[in-house]
């Protein structure tokens, strides 16, 4: 159904690339009028400029999303020209991979505070202005990940559930003020990112183990946020949404 996010605001974190600018672009395409968000404000300003040239609403927001006011200008903002705030996606992640002997604090530090920290942050300012609006929908971005144990991603995995733990106890507390939180949990998508970590070979092997027969796509995952963000998920909440082709399940 076309327009399923018509007058629609939204504020997506790492919107600048990969998933989130697919989301971005989705959600737009959608009817939203979409707010990205990026440490790399140059790109997030390509990003929003792309889509007012397709005729779409959208503005551009840089910052650091460990910080709670990198949210509070976002959402601020978008309320101040649009008069209300209706969806967020914890999307940003800084991940390094690495044995265990070898993570450090400052690693440590920044993963949790890009990855976790932000989702707090994210939660508690996004929703404070969704009760303003009569109701919401919070994604959280999580992985696969977050059920699984991956060689030499410790620190990774964990931060991953350590989202879907407030992903559940925050959809608990906000569920009375008509606000839903979800989470999306992709198995391996071809991002730039991603191809900077994962040899040819060992995406041959993820492949060859995935039951549909192929990596993600980020339009796999910008289309399940779309639903989340949507009506049509109006009776879901606390939930994880696996988009990862079946490998997670997959005994093979």
């Amino acid at each position: 159904m076309p327009d399923r996010l018509k007058g629609r605001i939204a504020l997506v974190t790492g919107g600048a690339q990969g998933i989130g600018r697919a989301i971005c672009e989705h959600f737009a395409s959608e009817g939203a009028c979409v707010g990205v968000l990026d440490i790399q404000g140059d790109r997030a300003e390509q990003a929003a400029q792309a889509l007012r040239a397709q005729g779409m609403q959208a503005l551009a927001y840089a910052g650091d999303v460990a910080q709670r006011s990198t949210f509070e200008h976002a959402v601020h903002d978008l309320e101040q020209h649009f008069g209300r705030f209706d969806i967020l996606v914890n999307n940003a992640i800084w991940a390094r991979y690495g044995s265990l002997e070898t993570v450090t604090a400052e690693t440590l530090n920044r993963m949790t505070a890009t990855g976790l920290h932000s989702v707090v942050w994210g939660i508690q300012v996004g929703a404070a202005a969704m009760v303003r609006s009569g109701g919401g929908s919070i994604i959280n971005i999580a992985s696969a990940a977050s059920f699984l144990g991956i060689p030499s991603g410790m620190v990774y995995c964990g931060v991953k559930a350590g989202v879907l733990g407030l992903t559940r106890s925050a959809a608990v507390d906000l569920g009375p003020h008509n606000i839903r939180v979800n989470a999306i949990c992709p198995g391996t998508v071809t991002t730039e990112g991603v191809r900077k970590h994962i040899s040819p070979e060992l995406e041959t092997k993820r492949m060859a183990r995935t039951p549909l027969g192929r990596l993600g796509h980020v339009s796999d995952v910008a289309r399940a946020a779309c639903f989340l963000a949507s009506s049509d998920s109006d009776f879901i909440t606390g939930e994880s949404l696996l988009v990862d082709g079946g490998i997670t399940h997959a005994l093979l």
